[in-house]
């Protein structure tokens, strides 16, 4: 079992910077995959970032080269450093951990298998 805690949302300018964290419970946290979705207000929940035990990273086009993912295995905590936002980064924003998640899919939330609660991220243009 797995529990994630995300923190950090807040209403920021267009252009801004944020920092999204995400604290997970379990001994087992680096063995996991962490991600990041989205789910923007009448839309279907999105896939952001992904790193694994590895801390290797994938990120799909739409935020390639503006948001970084890390982790800190010491720490159980992932990051998204989010920067040259734009108002249609606004969403909420989930944590994610699964097994075996490129196997299933990375970009599918079918394939992960812990949720954290969401943290609200509002860009203002």
């Amino acid at each position: 079992q797995v529990q994630l805690v995300e923190s950090g949302g807040g209403l920021v300018q267009a252009g801004g910077s944020l920092r999204l964290s995400c604290a997970a419970s379990g001994r087992t946290f680096s063995s996991y995959a962490m991600g990041w979705f989205r789910r923007a207000p009448g839309k279907e929940r999105e896939f952001v970032a992904a790193t694994w035990s590895d801390s290797s990273t994938y990120y799909p086009n739409s935020v390639k080269g503006r948001f970084t993912i890390s982790r800190d295995n010491a720490k159980n905590t992932v990051d998204l450093q989010m920067t040259s936002l734009k108002p249609e980064d606004t969403a909420v924003y989930y944590c994610a951990a699964g097994l075996n998640t490129q196997a299933r899919g990375v970009s599918s939330p079918r394939s992960w298998d812990y949720w954290g609660q969401g943290t609200q991220v509002t860009v203002s243009s």
